[in-house]
């Protein structure tokens, strides 16, 4: 899952940043409006984070471009905890949530995983496909109960194919979901990350649809 961090405030943009990475996700970051629109105008995001409060341009403005542009992917706002006024604005321009400054980052990763679940169909933190389960509060999978032992790229993967479980998700926006934008991508490298998967799982979940990329679903025998 990719997340895109616009803050102006350097500490705070690297404190959120390191918290999301760690917690798994790829995360790009801008510290102007300008930046932010450009990155969030050009590549695909799964969620944002955006400060109201921003140089060259604010934020609300940010997410009515966004929003009339038809970008869609989920806003959530921070906010001055004493401009209730702000927060009407942020949700009136297209934004889905927001968070209140001062704030603590558990806080705003709890907001993102329900944002990206929402906006995926999914309203548990839990997300089943047949015997495996992933565990999107605490960043880990198991198969029948046991953990699975998974590294980053190959939870990355996992995940955003359960949270788009029984569509077709190509190799393009494989690469686009799980690398930050300065990497070198190669889309070539997914095919080996879903072989290890595959391996890992022990179970026949993930499809190769040809020509298309890959499907995640549970057979009808394990619904």
């Amino acid at each position: 899952m990719r997340i895109l961090v616009v803050e102006d405030d350097i500490n705070l943009n690297r404190q959120l940043s390191d918290a999301l990475k760690e917690a798994g996700y790829v995360v790009d970051q801008a510290f102007d409006g300008e930046e932010g629109h450009y990155l969030g105008d050009n590549e695909p995001y799964d969620a944002v984070i955006l400060d109201i409060g921003l140089p060259v341009v604010d934020g609300i403005t940010v997410v009515e471009k966004w929003r009339a542009s038809g970008k869609g992917m989920p806003v959530l706002m921070l906010t001055a905890r004493d401009r209730w006024s702000d927060k009407v604005a942020g949700i009136d321009a297209g934004a889905d949530d927001y968070v209140a400054k001062p704030f603590h980052v558990e806080e705003v990763l709890a907001r993102v995983r329900a944002l990206i679940r929402r906006a995926a169909g999914h309203s548990s933190s839990e997300i089943v496909c047949g015997p495996v389960r992933l565990d999107t509060k605490a960043s880990k999978a198991s198969v029948d109960g046991m953990p699975l032992k998974l590294t980053s790229h190959e939870f990355r993967l996992l995940s955003y194919l359960m949270h788009h479980m029984g569509q077709v998700v190509s190799r393009t926006e494989l690469v686009e979901h799980m690398y930050d934008q300065d990497f070198d991508r190669d889309s070539n490298t997914i095919e080996v990350f879903v072989g290890r998967l595959r391996k890992k799982l022990g179970v026949d979940l993930i499809e190769t649809v040809r020509g298309l990329g890959y499907r995640m679903q549970a057979p009808a025998d394990m619904r």
